[in-house]
């Protein structure tokens, strides 16, 4: 339980940021390490956000004529080299499987037997063996545009792992299509491009920048890929989806022909695109404040917490019975595309009121003899204070609940954005562009400037420069800006247009 005048979490973000996330994870509820190095266990809370996320993106792809599909965890090794770039990127991430079987060893404990004939890699990604499949699928230009997804886990092993952000086992969605033509594949790249920046920002509440990778930053493959970037709360960038365009190059490694409507064989056109549980540790770190988690109302697991006070045994049953019909009451109010969705924590113990505040509930609701002689109970917002109660009028409270949700959800948007404006400035001198990323306190080297609009000419020998000095990469260059002439902030030659450099997760 916190103190009065004191924070819920320890250390706070300020304190070290990196640890305050952590605690914010640990104490509402959402995932744990797991045994299994570098993975998660992600708990019943976590994972209620990711069945919100999982249903409305669901929603959102089958509206533009995508079906749901399952591909195998494991890929023959000669799949991925059929493709070169795309095993080199990802070559240090696999994790292999050679041996299907365990035995008794000398020493009593178990060894790997039976080697497999061919590899397999645990699935990374599924362009190469969604390929295949497309390649027997497709053989007219009549079995096009193909629009698949799939729900899975992928495994990368990662070196440094953090829960949410970046675990050697995660779960996403992974969309792969394949179409007759370039443009048509385009389209399909910024259609689902633009599926995830709508979905960050009206249901994670959180802003994002949307624009093209550097050839650099691309995906291993691609012929172009496509993102979308967040600001946290220490002023870094988190690439919360991308988008690819893969041309032919997929296409050709997995041999899918198809003939054209003129009669010609040719190669089809392919995209992949794909979010993650790393979503979540974003909303995490673009809300949570130093008393736990905030949840956008949108996608919190629930909406309110009816909490009876029970202090005396002759009103106890009163309240109790007054809590669960309104709890009956709010569960058939209408919300989005479901309804307002109901805890009701009747535990007799103190401190409950922090639980769920560290929980991110966005409304708690306190009801007590005195509340339900008045027809009234009290009221606090998640968005708001912890002190910052109010009693209202039961019916104006049942009748104002979407409203007030909505309020919450609207509110987290414009506090986050109103952040990522305060932190962002265009720069022009490579003085002020090395200042603004440089560390303002060599005991927090984390603290720095935030996202830095500066031209940049083009040279991947600039845009490496800038990494090797500062660990600052080019986020992406985006979208719909007019162009600007200036001058590139690494080697001063002419460049046509900012682009978004950031420290990055």
């Amino acid at each position: 339980m916190a103190k009065k005048g004191k924070n819920a979490i320890s250390p706070t973000r300020q304190e070290d940021y990196a640890a305050w996330y952590q605690e914010v994870v640990k104490v509402s509820d959402m995932a744990e390490n797991s045994p299994a190095r570098g993975c998660m266990i992600i708990k019943p809370w976590g994972y209620a956000v990711w069945e919100n996320i999982t249903k409305e993106l669901d929603r959102a792809f089958k509206e533009r004529g995508v079906k749901n599909a399952y591909f195998p965890i494991f890929i023959p090794l000669r799949f991925l080299e059929a493709e070169a770039a795309h095993v080199e990127g990802f070559a240090k991430e696999c994790a292999v499987v050679t041996h299907h079987r365990l035995e008794a060893g000398p020493d009593g404990g178990l060894v790997p037997a039976g080697p497999l004939t061919e590899p397999y890699i645990v699935r990374p990604t599924s362009e190469t063996i969604i390929g295949e499949a497309f390649s027997r699928w497709i053989n007219s230009y009549r079995d096009l545009p193909v629009l698949i997804n799939q729900w899975a886990n992928v495994v990368r092993w990662e070196m440094r792992t953090r829960i949410f952000l970046r675990t050697s086992e995660f779960l996403w969605q992974e969309g792969h299509t394949a179409h007759a033509s370039a443009d048509e594949a385009k389209q399909r790249t910024a259609m689902m491009l633009e599926v995830y920046r709508d979905f960050a920002e009206n249901w994670l509440a959180m802003p994002v920048l949307a624009g093209e990778k550097t050839a650099a930053e691309r995906f291993p493959g691609a012929e172009s890929t496509f993102c979308i970037e967040a600001m946290m709360q220490d002023c870094k960038a988190l690439q919360a989806g991308t988008s690819h365009f893969l041309g032919q190059n997929f296409a050709k490694a997995s041999n899918i022909r198809f003939q054209s409507e003129k009669g010609a064989e040719e190669f089809a056109w392919t995209t992949s695109w794909g979010v993650s549980t790393r979503m979540i540790g974003g909303m995490i770190m673009t809300h949570s404040d130093d008393d736990g988690l905030v949840l956008p109302p949108r996608l919190a697991p629930a909406h309110i917490v009816l909490m009876p006070i029970l202090k005396d045994p002759d009103s106890n049953q009163a309240v109790l019975e007054f809590v669960r019909t309104l709890s009956r009451r709010l569960s058939s109010i209408p919300y989005l595309n479901g309804h307002i969705r109901v805890e009701v924590d009747d535990r007799d113990m103190g401190g409950k009121n922090w639980d769920w505040i560290k929980k991110g509930i966005p409304l708690r609701v306190e009801i007590g003899p005195r509340d339900i002689a008045q027809n009234a109970v009290f009221v606090a917002r998640r968005d708001k204070p912890p002190s910052e109660r109010q009693s209202m009028d039961t019916e104006i409270f049942v009748s104002e609940v979407p409203i007030m949700l909505e309020e919450i959800q609207a509110n987290l948007f414009d506090r986050a954005k109103a952040y990522r404006e305060a932190n962002t400035r265009d720069i022009d001198s490579k003085d002020d562009f090395y200042a603004w990323f440089t560390p303002k306190n060599a005991e927090k080297p984390e603290i720095h400037g935030g996202f830095a609009l500066a031209h940049w000419c083009g040279s991947p020998q600039c845009e490496a420069k800038i990494k090797d000095d500062l660990t600052v990469t080019i986020r992406l260059v985006p979208e719909n800006t007019d162009a600007q002439k200036g001058r590139c902030i690494v080697c001063d030659k002419a460049s046509n247009q900012r682009v978004v450099f950031a420290k990055a997760y």
